[in-house]
């Protein structure tokens, strides 16, 4: 996560629906979001890469981040988008279900991820916040995500 200088400094997160749960990215980590285009399945490459994208004349690669965290694929709809994130000078596109609103956040009350989740998905997971309707928000790490090791083999270049 972007560190902010103060307690109590709102940081603004880009939500999305992932298998019907929420979760969000500080928005210093993503570019933009693309309505569904067609992704280009490749061969011998994990389950949970989508595939690669042309995104004006750049080849960019995709994560279902659904299968990334242990889920079910997601499946595409007409709500299905594609949220570019970078990170030191890297890119990803991340498939979600759907965008939700921006939003507001102090992250100094940011929860630690539930000691149940599986290995990947709590090492890419910052925490939990309560919404006003006391369902969670799970805050993504995409620095952590850009430098997992289930992503280590595509370290070359800057698609993911």
């Amino acid at each position: 996560m972007v560190e902010h200088e103060g307690q109590g400094e709102l940081t603004k997160l880009v939500c999305f629906l992932l298998q019907g749960q929420e979760y969000a990215a500080d928005i210093f980590f993503v570019k933009e979001s693309l309505k569904m285009r067609p992704i280009t399945r490749v061969a011998l490459t994990p389950s949970w890469l989508a595939g690669i994208i042309n995104l004006r004349g750049d080849v960019v690669a995709v994560i279902d981040l659904s299968l990334f965290l242990g889920m079910p694929k997601t499946e595409i709809s007409s709500n299905t988008r594609i949220v570019i994130a970078t990170h030191q000078g890297r890119r990803a596109g991340l498939l979600c279900d759907a965008l939700c609103d921006l939003r507001n956040h102090d992250l100094t009350t940011l929860q630690p991820s539930p000691s149940t989740l599986d290995e990947a998905a709590a090492s890419i997971l910052a925490g939990v916040l309560t919404l006003e309707n006391d369902k969670p928000l799970r805050v993504l790490d995409l620095g952590a995500l850009f430098e997992s090791r289930e992503l280590a083999s595509f370290r070359r270049g800057d698609s993911a």
